[in-house]
């Protein structure tokens, strides 16, 4: 199906079962708004805040919000592709029952499941999700981003990258791969275009290495190498590279360079994960020596970019890793997930800091559960 069909059909289909004035709205790449898609069929719309609307409430908790008007009821249901928030599906019926819920639950999901599939073949979506111009340093690193949310019975993940649509040398990645989450937070010199190409090289030797099955060691060695290949020594990359085995909550890392992870644990920050560390990704440093760490259940694990406490606040002063600390102990109580409380966080610290954000700042968190998965491989009788 071409990608321009997605919109008629689901319109169609909700006319089917006596639905009317259809919106799909998709999350913006600052996560402040839901942004109406266009599209034949479809109502056309303001974007709706994420805060305050019954659209963002259903996008926030991942659940269907109905919504009393005097011509039926407006249901707000959420686009979940697995665990990755896409957005919210809007649409009015006279009235509700049991039957229509079931229906347009499964109709979301089959919504969002389209939206990610087609994502690859056209700009549509893309330029639907933009509420300003976007940089090309920043286009290039929105798209080597894997997902910005994973969630499994074990592990959860989720990301930010501030600002939205001028990122240029922060980036992150993960993959679980069997029982090993493989998390990356980089941070490449400088601003601009050279920063995007740097970090661009530096992620893709970062995967490579990885998927090579190297160890942590040598994965610094591997991207070491290839930065300094490629840019010379006045070049240069901060990394952390961590490793979460999500059965036993055995966590190790490698340092270069990069501000030390923070440990969340009953929603106060316990410490940070300091540890030996080695010279910034580029400039040769020795062999790095693999850090430690034994998680508990529940534990949650930020790491960052210092873009995030290097900023300076209206009044001159630095905003810092205890301001930070503060910050996450006042947001974390009140987010029941990673993706909201990454969100939170992010939206906070950029008011705290007076809006102004002149350095990336990249957010990521884990959430290990422990447990096991493997009730998820049973067939349903």
């Amino acid at each position: 199906m071409p990608p321009q069909l997605i919109a008629p059909l689901v319109a169609e289909e909700v006319r089917a079962i006596g639905g009317r004035d259809v919106s799909i709205l998709l999350q913006d790449y600052a996560q402040l708004m839901l942004v109406p898609l266009p599209g034949r069929g479809l109502t056309d719309g303001e974007p709706l805040p994420l805060e305050g609307s019954p659209a963002g409430r259903a996008f926030k908790s991942e659940t269907t919000v109905e919504q009393r008007q005097a011509d039926g009821v407006r249901m707000f249901l959420p686009l979940l592709d697995g665990s990755d928030e896409i957005g919210v599906m809007s649409l009015t019926l006279d009235k509700v029952d049991d039957d229509d819920r079931r229906l347009l639950r499964r109709l979301a999901g089959l919504v969002a499941d389209m939206l990610v599939t087609k994502n690859n073949y056209t700009d549509q979506f893309l330029r639907a999700r933009r509420r300003a111009p976007m940089s090309v340093p920043a286009e290039i690193q929105w798209s080597l981003l894997p997902p910005l949310t994973m969630t499994t019975p074990q592990v959860a993940v989720a990301g930010m990258l501030e600002p939205a649509y001028d990122v240029a040398g922060d980036s992150l990645d993960y993959a679980l791969n069997d029982d090993v989450l493989h998390l990356a937070v980089i941070d490449a010199m400088g601003h601009g275009l050279n920063a995007a190409v740097l970090a661009t090289v530096a992620v893709g030797a970062y995967r490579h290495a990885r998927r090579a099955e190297a160890g942590l060691a040598e994965l610094y060695a591997f991207m070491d190498t290839a930065i300094d290949q490629q840019f010379g020594p006045d070049h240069f990359v901060t990394a952390q590279m961590m490793r979460l085995n999500i059965g036993t909550g055995h966590l190790a890392w490698v340092n270069a360079g990069h501000p030390a992870p923070l440990l969340i644990r009953d929603h106060k920050v316990i410490g940070t994960l300091e540890g030996p560390s080695t010279l910034p990704v580029g400039f040769g440093g020795s062999t790095p020596q693999i850090n430690d760490e034994r998680l508990r259940p529940g534990d949650r694990l930020l790491a960052y970019t210092d873009g995030l406490i290097e900023e300076h606040t209206t009044g001159g002063e630095l905003f810092g890793e205890e301001r930070l600390i503060a910050t996450i102990e006042r947001v974390s109580p009140a987010s029941a997930t990673v993706q909201q409380m990454v969100r939170n966080l992010s939206h906070t610290l950029m008011r705290e800091r007076g809006g102004i954000t002149s350095d990336d700042a990249t957010l990521l968190l884990i959430e290990w559960r422990g447990g096991t998965a493997d009730h998820l491989a049973r067939p349903l009788l």
